[in-house]
Formats: C-alpha cells, sequence, structure tokens
C-alpha cells in the first residue's frame, strides 16, 4: 500500500500550528476527528511531544494513516481508531477516554477540512457527539474554509463550493454563524476566529463548565 499524501496537508500544517501552540501549551491528550492521510497527526505530534495526539477516521482510512505512524515512530501517537459521524447518534464509537485527576476527556478535539465535506446532518451529529469526548474547559478546534452572513469570502471558496456541490450536493463550505450555533447548543463558547492562508479559518471553541 502506497502512503496516501495530500499536498493541502503540506500547505496548512505550519500556519495551523501556530494556532495549536498558542492553546495546547497545557493539553495532555488531543483527538483529532478525520485524520484523513495521517500528515496532521505526524506533523502536530512531533511539534508537541508533551501530549498524546489521538488520530481517528473512518475504518477505510486507518491503514493509511497508520502508514505515517509507523514511519514517524513517534511515542505520543497511539494507533489510529475508528470513528465517525453518524446521524442520530453523534460519534460512533466511542473512543476511549484518557483520564486526568479524575477527570475523563480529551483536552482539546481538533478536526480539519471535514465539515465541508461531510452532509449537515452529519455536521450536526459531530457537534451533539463533543460533549462525550470532552472534558471540563477543553477546546475544539476546526480549520477550513466557512462564509459569513451567508457570503462567500473569496472567489477562491465560490469555486471550491461549487466543484464540492458537484461530486456531492450534500457537502458544502458551512456557514459560520451556523455552525457556531450548533456549537453554542453543546456549551461551547467562541474563543477565536483566526484569519488563515488560501481564505481558511481557524475557530476555536471552548467548553463551559455546566
Amino acid at each position: 500500500m502506497t502512503k496516501p499524501y495530500a499536498e493541502s496537508c503540506e500547505r496548512n500544517s505550519a500556519p495551523i500550528l501556530q494556532v495549536l501552540q498558542r492553546y495546547l501549551g497545557q493539553a495532555r491528550s488531543v483527538l483529532e476527528i478525520g485524520s484523513g492521510t495521517g500528515q496532521h497527526a505526524v506533523h502536530f505530534a512531533a511539534a508537541l511531544p508533551w501530549l498524546r495526539w489521538q488520530a481517528s477516521d473512518h475504518r477505510d482510512h486507518l491503514p493509511g494513516i497508520g502508514l505515517w505512524l509507523d514511519e514517524a515512530g513517534l511515542p505520543n501517537t497511539p494507533p489510529a481508531l475508528e470513528l465517525q459521524a453518524v446521524v442520530g447518534s453523534g460519534l460512533q464509537p466511542l473512543p476511549p477516554l484518557p483520564v486526568h485527576d479524575d477527570v475523563a476527556g480529551f483536552d482539546a478535539v481538533f478536526t480539519a477540512n471535514t465539515l465541508h465535506i461531510m452532509g449537515w446532518e452529519e455536521v450536526q451529529a459531530v457537534s451533539a457527539g463533543l460533549p462525550m469526548l470532552m472534558a471540563p474547559d477543553s477546546l475544539f478546534i476546526a480549520y477550513g474554509p466557512f462564509n459569513y452572513n451567508g457570503a462567500f469570502t473569496s472567489d477562491s471558496n465560490r469555486n471550491f463550493d461549487g466543484w464540492l456541490k458537484a461530486r456531492d450536493p450534500r457537502s458544502g463550505i458551512r456557514d459560520f454563524e451556523a455552525v457556531d450555533a450548533l456549537a453554542r447548543a453543546q456549551q461551547l463558547v467562541l474563543r477565536e476566529d483566526v484569519a488563515m492562508p488560501a481564505n481558511n479559518r481557524c475557530l476555536v471553541w471552548q467548553r463551559m463548565r455546566g
């Protein structure tokens, strides 16, 4: 099997890492949803050696992710787990939760370039599943393109959205306001909306103690 590769991961890893470094200095465990090729997992785990980076994705992607993890041989990247958004059920199957100071849950959940690929019902399932994964005060960090006030932020994003919908009508660039409303419904409060290269954003929410 050939190791999977995405040029976009090479381009966006450095700017994403700058955001992660500002927020994950005290984190001990991160769950990545939709790890794709596995490139991000290796890049970020190498740069953030104090935390445990748990990759996850649909079972079809796990062998490719494993090739990246095995080649890197990092001590803080356990084998990738099967995880997917299931409409009506949230994120399944629920992964083993890390426990720190008798508190269960990941210190952060990260996802990149996933919300515009899945259907809106799956985006809702991801949001609904977050509370079962996150420790109190933990972070949810999402990277990708977003619309604002129902409008595209660039012609390139408009063209990209058309390409997505031609491939799968259920996909498409999401409205920030709609995604933020889903997050707020799960007691997540927006901490920062960071402008990124190529008309992308990095959104950082924090879970509030209930």
